[in-house]
C-alpha cells in the first residue's frame, strides 16, 4: 500500500499526540448515561459484562419491548471498556503481541524485525447503521489516493475499526440481507476479505457482536441468531415505584448530564476495577470435568444443534465466576448463564418464538439434581 505507518522516530511525541487527541474527542463527545445508573434489566447488564470480560463468548442479542433502555444500556458500556495495547497509526487496532489480531503491514514489520510503536487505547465501540452500504462496512478502494497518486490503496471500513472492539447493530432484525451475509462471514472467520476493483486484501475483524431489536418488528435469520453467544430478553418494568425512579433519574440526566455522571463516578470506577480484575484472573478460573459433562448433557437432551452452545456455556460460567472473584465455577454460576446461552438455539421451526428459558432451566435442574 506504500504507506510507512511504523516509523519509530519520535515515538513519545506520537503517543502524546494520540493521547491528547483521544482526550479532546472524549470531551467533545455527547454525554453517555452511566451504566451503574440503569435501574433493573439485570439479565441484559450481566450478559454485556460477561462479554467484556471474555470477548470470545461471542456477543449478545438483546430482544425486548420498545423503550426499555436496550440502546442506552449498550452505549453506556463505553465508559467501562478496558484499555488494550495497539500499534500506533494502524487502522485495524492490531495487537502487537498476537499475530492472529495483526494487520498484514504490522505482521510484515514484525517479520522484518522492526520495532513497533505501541500505545494504549480504550476498546472501540462501533455503531453499524441500518442504512450503511457494503463498501462502508467492508472497506473499499481509496479514491483520493487513486486520483492523486495513481496507486490502488485500500480504505478500511467499519469492520476494520471494530477489530478487537464491539460492533453494535441497533434494530438488527431489520438489517439488509447482504449486510447480514457480510457479518456472518466475518463473525465466523474473524477475518474480513475484500475483493474488488483489482484489490485483494484480508484484515483481522474479531469483534464482540451486540445486536438489539424488538421481536414485533420481525425475527432474525437463524444463521445470524446462532452467531450471538448469548441472548437476553428485556421486559417493561411493571413496578410503579421503579418506573417513577427511572423517570426521575432520566430527568436528572437530561437537566445536567455532567453533574449526573459525576454522582455515579465512584460506582463506575468500582465496576471498572471489578471488570479489569475479572479479565486478569479469567485464565486461572477452573471448571470441573463433572460440570462440563453435565453442561453437554443438558445441550444434548435439549437437542441443540452443533457445539457452540456447550462452548459458550462453559466460557460464560467461567467469566461469571471471575466477575464474582472466584477461581472455580459452581453449579449456581451455570444455572445463571445457561438459559441465556441456549434459549435462542432451541428453535427448529422459523415460525416458533424464542423459548423464554424455562425449558432450559427445567432440563438444567433435571440433569444437575
Amino acid at each position: 500500500m506504500g504507506r510507512a505507518l511504523f516509523a519509530v522516530t519520535n515515538v513519545a511525541t506520537e503517543v502524546n499526540s494520540v493521547e491528547q487527541a483521544q482526550k479532546r474527542s472524549k470531551e467533545s463527545q455527547r454525554p453517555v448515561y452511566p451504566f451503574t445508573a440503569i435501574v433493573g434489566q439485570e439479565e441484559m447488564k450481566l450478559c454485556l459484562l460477561l462479554n467484556v470480560i471474555d470477548p470470545k463468548i461471542g456477543g449478545v442479542m438483546i430482544m425486548g419491548d420498545r423503550g426499555t433502555g436496550k440502546s442506552t444500556t449498550v452505549r453506556s458500556l463505553v465508559d467501562l471498556l478496558p484499555v488494550i495495547k495497539v500499534v500506533v497509526g494502524d487502522p485495524y487496532n492490531s495487537d502487537p503481541e498476537d499475530p492472529e489480531a495483526m494487520g498484514i503491514e504490522v505482521r510484515e514489520s514484525v517479520v522484518k524485525g522492526e520495532e513497533l510503536s505501541i500505545t494504549f487505547s480504550k476498546i472501540n465501540m462501533v455503531d453499524l447503521p441500518l442504512g450503511a452500504t457494503e463498501d462502508r462496512v467492508c472497506g473499499t478502494i481509496d479514491i483520493e489516493k487513486a486520483l492523486t497518486e495513481g496507486v490502488k490503496a485500500f480504505e478500511p471500513g467499519l469492520l476494520a475499526k471494530a477489530n478487537r472492539g464491539i460492533l453494535y447493530v441497533d434494530e438488527v432484525n431489520l438489517l439488509d440481507d447482504h449486510l447480514v451475509d457480510v457479518l456472518l462471514d466475518s463473525a465466523a472467520s474473524g477475518w474480513n476479505t475484500v475483493e474488488r476493483e483489482g484489490i485483494s486484501i484480508s484484515h483481522p475483524a474479531r469483534f464482540i457482536l451486540i445486536g438489539s431489536g424488538n421481536p414485533e418488528e420481525g425475527e432474525l435469520r437463524p444463521q445470524l441468531l446462532d452467531r450471538f453467544g448469548m441472548h437476553a430478553q428485556v421486559g417493561t418494568v411493571r413496578d410503579a415505584e421503579l418506573r417513577v425512579k427511572i423517570v426521575e433519574e432520566r430527568a436528572r440526566f437530561d437537566k445536567n448530564p455532567k453533574e449526573f455522571r459525576d454522582s455515579y463516578k465512584a460506582e463506575q470506577a468500582k465496576l471498572q476495577q471489578q471488570i479489569a480484575s475479572a479479565r486478569s484472573s479469567l485464565p486461572a478460573v477452573q471448571i470441573d470435568h463433572d460440570l462440563k459433562v453435565k453442561i453437554s448433557k443438558v445441550c444434548a437432551e435439549l437437542n441443540v444443534d452443533g457445539l457452540r452452545g456447550d462452548i459458550v456455556s462453559n466460557r460464560a460460567a467461567k467469566a461469571l465466576a471471575a466477575l464474582k472473584g472466584r477461581d472455580k465455577v459452581s453449579a449456581e454460576d451455570i444455572a445463571t448463564v445457561i438459559p441465556n446461552c441456549l434459549r435462542h438455539r432451541l428453535r427448529k421451526d422459523p415460525l416458533e418464538s424464542i423459548d423464554s428459558g424455562l425449558l432450559v432451566i427445567e432440563k438444567f435442574y433435571e440433569v444437575f439434581s
